[in-house]
């Protein structure tokens, strides 16, 4: 069983405490991915995993068994990194096969482990090929074969994708899902990239200076966030996040603009609280937008200038101003439009979210 446990996990590098007692529980084949911004944490706490940063403090199981003073080599985990970390000098075979000689196995034990993992790959055409000669996306296949021939316990991705182009990181998303799909391995998946975790992962790990805000599946981190910094870093474009007041059964924003307060939020807020308005670019509907989620009784029109457009293709992003601040909505079934235009927009209400401006926290329960 590859399950992996973090227990009070801490990390300091002298007086500076970067890793805050973090807990978590990683299921046997789970896909996990510890998401957030630079400096949060999860490089490194990827590093205690795979033994190349000592544990400060608390303890790190593998399988039930503490391992937290066992060297890398002995945990029986396989890492690939963002740097590829190929021997230039060697062929696509001997990069593959080089830790299991490292090993002590013999040649007619290696060849067929990593012909096996070429051809899962499809790197079968390239094994006598050196690095140089491979294209980016290719490498990072043969730093994923490397990984494979080992047969892991648990595999650790570090950013594995960030020195590919926009296309080559689509196509090498494809090919870890697939690779999961095949290997039935534990994956502990560290990304700055939100739109990767959400691809990838089974749950989604989301860290903030040292602390873990949410763990969920990708759908609860998107329809449930448990905090603004949440909200607001998971989706692309990221939700509206707006300062605002409750106030006479409204929500009451900067330049007085008003929303009526959303029905699941009646119990939960009183008069004069400090919130945080939320609504998803995709529940802020333009006019031609489509066919909307909410009931009428959840929907408020208002008619707002656009600011700003961006054309994509099958979708348009729609800057408008409300209540003094810029928001973004998405429009299905783009049409022209006209920067300092007024159009029609509703705001579905059943899909807001509150959070609480001191602390961050959801309102929603």
């Amino acid at each position: 069983m590859a399950t992996v446990s973090l227990e009070k996990l801490v990390k300091r590098y002298g007086s500076l405490e970067v890793v805050h007692g973090i807990d978590l529980e990683v299921a046997d084949r789970e896909f996990i991915a510890l998401v957030g911004p630079s400096g949060c944490g999860k490089s490194t706490t990827l590093r205690m995993i795979a033994g190349l940063e000592p544990i400060s403090d608390g303890n790190l199981k593998i399988g039930g068994r503490i391992v937290n003073d066992l060297p890398p080599r002995s945990r029986n985990l396989a890492m690939v990194f963002q740097s590829y970390a190929l021997y230039p000098h060697m062929t696509v075979r001997e990069n593959m096969g080089f830790s299991l000689k490292i090993a002590g196995l013999k040649p007619e034990e290696i060849a067929p482990r990593v012909d096996e993992a070429a051809k899962t790959l499809d790197l079968t055409h390239l094994l006598d090929r050196r690095p140089s000669q491979l294209s980016g996306g290719q490498r990072q296949r043969v730093a994923m074969g490397r990984a494979i021939v080992r047969d892991p316990d648990v595999f650790l991705f570090d950013e594995p994708l960030s020195n590919l182009d926009a296309k080559l990181r689509t196509q090498m998303r494809v090919e870890i899902k697939k690779l999961h799909a095949k290997v039935q391995s534990t994956v502990i998946y560290v990304t700055h990239d939100q739109v990767e975790a959400m691809t990838l992962a089974d749950r989604i790990v989301i860290m903030r200076d040292g602390y873990i805000e949410q763990v969920g599946t990708p759908e609860e981190v998107f329809h449930r966030p448990k905090s603004k910094f949440v909200a607001g870093f998971i989706g692309s474009p990221p939700m509206n996040l707006k300062d605002a007041e409750i106030a006479d059964g409204h929500v009451v924003f900067a330049n007085g603009d008003r929303l009526p307060l959303p029905v699941k939020f009646k119990d939960r807020v009183t008069a004069g609280q400090k919130v945080a308005f939320g609504l998803r670019p995709d529940d802020l509907y333009p006019a031609g937008h489509g066919i909307h989620s909410g009931s009428e009784a959840d929907v408020h029109g208002h008619d707002l200038k656009i600011m700003l457009t961006e054309p994509l293709g099958n979708e348009t992003l729609v800057f408008s101003q409300f209540g003094g601040e810029e928001w973004v909505a998405r429009m299905l079934n783009p049409r022209p439009l006209n920067v300092g235009d007024a159009l029609p927009f509703c705001f579905d209400l059943a899909q807001a979210h509150l959070f609480d401006r001191d602390s961050g926290k959801t309102l929603r329960g």
